[in-house]
């Protein structure tokens, strides 16, 4: 594992464009990302929703000043399994240049602890069919593919 000097803590409005450009720089999210300065309203807009979402928040990983990781962690109370809440994990990347360095290892852990500590008893995360490394990632941290996840793309109508 590299020896990465890192905090992850949570994202402000100037980690924004930093943010999509980590969101685009891969196969799916070049096609469904907008990575342009200055970034459109529609991200900012997004933003300004999640902070005011109890328990929506975006995280960044920041090293020597550069934002190099990302993830939303999103608490969802709910009535069944005896309303237990759960974790939500989505969009996690990580800088190509520093993948397989443990980095991502380490946002996962942060966000396991992350969803102890806020009274969570299970965490749960999507992600797609063609991602095999991520697959792979997240089963060897534990994580079981138990559930088969639908999406209805109401963007296309």
């Amino acid at each position: 594992m590299s020896d990465i000097d890192f905090i992850i803590r949570q994202a402000t409005e100037e980690d924004i464009l930093q943010i999509v450009y980590l969101l685009a720089d891969d196969q799916l999210g070049a096609i469904r990302e907008q990575a342009e300065n200055p970034l459109p309203d529609f991200y900012m807009n997004a933003f300004s929703q999640m902070q005011q979402q109890m328990g929506n928040e975006q995280y960044v990983v920041e090293s020597d000043g550069k934002v190099i990781g990302c993830m939303q962690l999103t608490k969802i109370a709910g009535l069944s399994r005896k309303g237990m809440s759960r974790l939500q994990i989505e969009a996690v990347r990580i800088d190509k240049s520093i993948r397989s360095s443990g980095l991502g290892r380490k946002m996962m852990e942060f966000a396991i602890e992350h969803a102890k500590t806020t009274n969570c008893e299970l965490v749960q995360l999507t992600t797609d069919l063609t991602r095999q490394d991520a697959h792979r990632f997240y089963e060897n941290l534990g994580f079981k593919a138990s559930h088969v996840g639908m999406k209805l793309d109401l963007s296309k109508d």
